[in-house]
């Protein structure tokens, strides 16, 4: 069970991936840096539409940006899918245990003579 602040921040992570143009942004950091610039061409977005995407990633932790000279350069921060990826596990293995429990229970209400 995860407790109320990585909840909270499991909200966060899942609101930034939530849009689609910031799940590609996301996608796209994850083969590497890339510029504003770069990030916006695929979108036909204005520069300040996604600069507001940028900042709720970075709000979120999952993008960092750094400026050098004129540049903005964004980076992926893998490390914070961790807890995401948790969850995620967390879930799967609740799921595995329900599944197991009604197959011993499919297996247990089957007739005598039908169980091998």
């Amino acid at each position: 069970m995860l407790n109320h602040s990585n909840s909270a921040q499991l909200i966060v992570l899942f609101h930034a991936l939530g849009d689609s143009t910031r799940w590609r942004m996301v996608e796209r950091l994850s083969m590497g840096p890339a510029s504003v610039s770069e990030l916006a061409k695929p979108f036909g977005l204005t520069l300040p539409a996604i600069m507001q995407h940028l900042r709720i990633l970075e709000e979120s932790g999952l993008v960092r940006s750094e400026k050098t000279g004129r540049v903005r350069l964004c980076h992926i921060r893998p490390e914070s899918l961790s807890l995401v990826e948790v969850w995620i596990k967390a879930r799967q293995a609740s799921m595995q245990r329900q599944f197991d429990q009604l197959e011993q229970f499919l297996d247990d209400s089957k007739p005598e003579d039908e169980k091998e």
